[in-house]
């Protein structure tokens, strides 16, 4: 539900947070391009990522005068197996979705992988904040 997603995003940051307080450190959100703008049938879901979104914003301007980054990943059309379940049952979708990013590809996971890795490294220490979508263009469709 709604309230559960954000809830758990906010609990795993209230313990990272505390944990680097001293120290400083980096936390990256996993959002979702569905909080991007409203779909049909897609309401709870883009609402609880919309809410990350702003938690992610309004963490970050709390806690970087503490030393500690908060920036969130937006995924697109990502191939996982739940896709690919997906495909299998509707194999018709594919093309449709493939065709929502700029780039006429799906994503892989292992490219949400680097940009969790790049905000958390010492490379993104001026990056705070901060949505990224990692959709192929999607978001500018």
């Amino acid at each position: 539900t709604l309230e559960m997603c954000l809830t758990n995003t906010w609990l795993c940051m209230k313990y990272e947070i505390a944990a680097m307080l001293e120290h400083g450190g980096a936390i990256v959100n996993i959002s979702s391009n569905a909080s991007l703008r409203g779909q049909a049938y897609n309401s709870a879901y883009a609402a609880a990522k919309a809410g990350v979104n702003l938690l992610t914003q309004s963490s970050a301007a709390e806690y970087g005068a503490q030393g500690i980054r908060i920036n969130a990943v937006s995924p697109g059309v990502i191939r996982t197996p739940g896709l690919e379940k997906y495909f299998e049952e509707q194999p018709d979708k594919e093309e449709g979705l493939r065709r929502k990013a700029v780039i006429n590809r799906l994503g892989e996971p292992a490219e949400i992988a680097e940009a969790v890795s790049f905000l958390s490294s010492d490379r993104a220490s001026f990056i705070t904040g901060q949505l990224l979508s990692v959709d192929g263009g999607g978001a500018i469709r």
